[in-house]
């Protein structure tokens, strides 16, 4: 009875979390999330991107250093939202980390954003143990995750595509390959 009712409780709380506004964006300059039908997979058209909120934090592999989006200007950033407690992240790292190497010539840059791992050094074991390469933000608390406002914070894996002037061009609610990702951002490193 237990799960039964925090499924529900679940369901209830991504439906309320995703019910503001008539469509993928509120009105207003920064990115605000909204699940229009309930679809996992969301593209925005360009006329409707809204800019991504600063996603910055400590650098998950390099202790006193900070990592931000803003530190790849002009490509094509792919933000994934990850813990090396989830199952699906661990399936889906070597997709991106393939992804990864695919859009580095033509212009695209994979951030992590590893969520709710309070022991930094388990994350990092993570990252060494699949020979991830790139750079991830390391945000115990989910302060930097609180900056996507209306944002499923419940649902990773999760992976956002910002296009070269970082607004959110699509959206993946669900674990990726690196095949899904390889059209978004080849369209998108050649949008002028």
């Amino acid at each position: 009875m237990k799960r039964v009712l925090g499924a529900v409780l679940t369901a209830a709380l991504l439906v309320a979390g995703c019910s503001t506004g008539k469509d993928a964006v509120v009105e207003g300059g920064t990115f605000s999330f909204v699940s229009p039908g309930g679809k996992l997979d969301i593209t925005y058209p360009e006329a409707q991107r809204q800019n991504a909120p600063v996603l910055a934090g400590d650098d998950l592999m390099h202790e006193g250093k900070q990592l931000s989006i803003a530190d790849f200007p002009g490509k094509v950033v792919v933000v994934n939202l990850w813990g090396q407690w989830c199952g699906p992240c661990r399936a889906e790292a070597p997709e991106l980390e393939t992804a990864s190497k695919q859009m580095a010539p033509v212009g695209g840059q994979v951030v992590g954003l590893d969520v709710r791992d309070p022991a930094r050094e388990v994350a990092q074991d993570f990252i060494r143990d699949r020979g991830i390469t790139y750079p991830s933000i390391w945000d115990p608390t989910g302060r930097v995750l609180l900056q996507l406002q209306g944002y499923p914070r419940n649902l990773i894996p999760s992976t956002i595509v910002l296009d070269k002037k970082h607004r959110v061009a699509a959206v993946f609610l669900r674990q990726v390959l690196a095949s899904d990702l390889m059209p978004t951002v080849q369209r998108l490193v050649t949008e002028k």
